[in-house]
């Protein structure tokens, strides 16, 4: 999906040994000798049979797999991390991801409160409610206790809401 980045291997076939393109908005990847191909969508497997299709029109292929697609870089794949910290936004989703990891490379604020942390995750459906899991960041550093650690999910959304005197004072600082 767009914006992941793929990497072709074909030692035979210099054109496009060692590329590495970045899917399009529009879901697709360009050569110049060889065209466009739409590749949002398909599997690695199937993007290689597409190349190797057009360009056995141009060289004489040999081996069982002449064209190797790989999946270089997912970005496709996001969470969310919001709040009190350092370094908003969202964040590569590798499935590894657990909620201890993200927050600690977001980095909470001085004004963080960090026993009130949430992981929220959406539903498909619009009719359900979310899942929220709170933690209790303070207890899972301080003590181990990754009871509450959870493995994030993509679009997975955690809030570090901000203390209450944090949030009292930025109150008066919209006003001033």
């Amino acid at each position: 999906q767009p914006p992941d980045e793929i990497q072709i291997v074909s030692p035979t076939i210099p054109e496009i040994n060692l590329q590495q393109q970045a899917v399009r908005p529009d879901g697709v990847i360009s050569f110049p000798n060889l065209g466009e191909f739409e590749v949002a969508g398909k599997t690695p497997e199937e993007v290689s049979e597409m190349l190797k299709e057009s360009v056995s029109k141009l060289y004489a292929l040999a081996g069982d797999y002449p064209v190797d697609v790989r999946i270089a870089v997912f970005n496709s794949s996001v969470y969310y991390v919001i709040g009190e910290v350092v370094r908003p936004g969202p964040k590569p989703y590798t499935g590894r991801d657990t909620a201890l990891r993200a927050i600690a490379e977001a980095y909470p604020t001085v004004l963080a409160w960090t026993d009130r942390i949430q992981v929220i995750r959406p539903t498909g459906d619009n009719t359900d409610r979310p899942r929220i899991f709170e933690l209790k960041w303070n207890r899972m550093v301080a003590h181990g206790d990754t009871e509450q650690n959870v493995l994030l999910q993509e679009g997975d959304i955690i809030f570090v809401p901000p203390t209450v005197l944090a949030a009292i004072a930025m109150k008066i600082e919209e006003f001033v």
